[in-house]
């Protein structure tokens, strides 16, 4: 598997809006916009740093990854997203090593991405994603 950088950062918050403040008029960074993934129940910001990025999740909905995620451990720190060369290569090496994923198959994620998760319980209790742009 080729990890080829950190993607981003990936931040559960209860506002995109109360979020942003933080990111942008604080700390400097380029907010880029909104995106909805409906598959996913989750509206995503992303602050571009260098070449990785921060991206702010509030979810669209109660039962959705990311509002369980806040009701079981708070707003803060969800994911980190490393970018793959290949992500079905990825995910194949990581079966064939036993590890524990949450997708079996790429889906498409903010921006068009494929991504896949590996769960937290493979990975020593940190949500982890693969991702290919």
């Amino acid at each position: 598997m080729e990890i080829l950088k950190i993607d981003h950062l990936g931040i559960a918050v209860n506002s995109i809006d109360d979020g942003k403040n933080f990111w942008s008029d604080v700390l400097g960074l380029s907010f880029q916009g909104t995106d909805t993934v409906e598959a996913q129940k989750v509206i995503t910001a992303f602050f571009p740093v260098g070449e990785s990025e921060v991206e702010l999740l509030e979810s669209t909905s109660p039962d959705g990854p990311v509002a369980k995620f806040i009701e079981k451990k708070g707003t803060g720190f969800q994911h980190v997203a490393f970018r793959v060369a290949n992500i079905e290569d990825a995910l194949k090496e990581l079966k064939e090593k036993g590890i524990q994923l949450i997708d079996q198959q790429p889906r498409i994620g903010a921006g068009g991405a494929k991504i896949a998760f590996l769960h937290p319980k493979a990975t020593g209790g940190v949500l982890v994603e693969l991702c290919e742009r």
